[in-house]
């Protein structure tokens, strides 16, 4: 298993995650995600936001980081914040989550952030599980009061959120 930035060449396989992802939230009856841009992906790329793990060298989850999300959390402490988490449909039920969640806290710890955070979009019991089991508290949900510079799927119902406290920084 190896997390590495991503990179341009594979913004194809990125791109289909996404895909996957959506078409898994449609079976569920879920909010989805709205497709997600080629553009805004080489941007998050070239920005290093764009995370990926991968398993015998193949592309197995990918995941965004942002450092402020103001129009979901408001002002907040220093914090990493988890976007559009997305595994590879055969790489399901193996807890790359939790693999990503650790990941995290290392970064938290290398970069001085108290806390992991994310959000989901709608009441999505089975997400909300996965969450709480690899260590985050859910916190109350948010309607955000103007969604207009948001992806489109934030004005279709509540934000969910989530967050790890790691304690004060320079925690050990």
């Amino acid at each position: 298993m190896e997390i590495l930035q991503s990179e341009l060449a594979d913004l194809g396989a990125i791109l289909a995650l996404y895909d996957a992802a959506t078409a898994l939230q449609r079976s569920k009856g879920t909010v989805q995600w709205p497709k997600i841009s080629t553009e805004r992906v080489e941007s998050e790329i070239r920005e290093g936001r764009q995370w990926k793990l991968l398993i015998e060298g193949k592309l197995a989850c990918v995941w965004v980081v942002a450092y402020d999300d103001e129009l979901i959390w408001g002002p907040t402490e220093r914090s990493v914040f988890l976007h559009r988490i997305a595994n590879d449909p055969s790489q399901r039920g193996k807890s790359l989550v939790g693999v990503v969640v650790e990941w995290a806290k290392n970064h938290c710890d290398e970069n001085d952030l108290r806390f992991i955070r994310l959000d989901t979009v709608g009441y999505n019991p089975g997400l909300i599980r996965l969450y709480t089991s690899h260590g985050f508290s859910s916190l109350e949900p948010v309607i955000i009061a103007d969604p207009s510079d948001l992806p489109a799927h934030y004005a279709e119902d509540a934000a969910y959120l989530f967050e790890i406290d790691l304690g004060p920084i320079g925690h050990d």
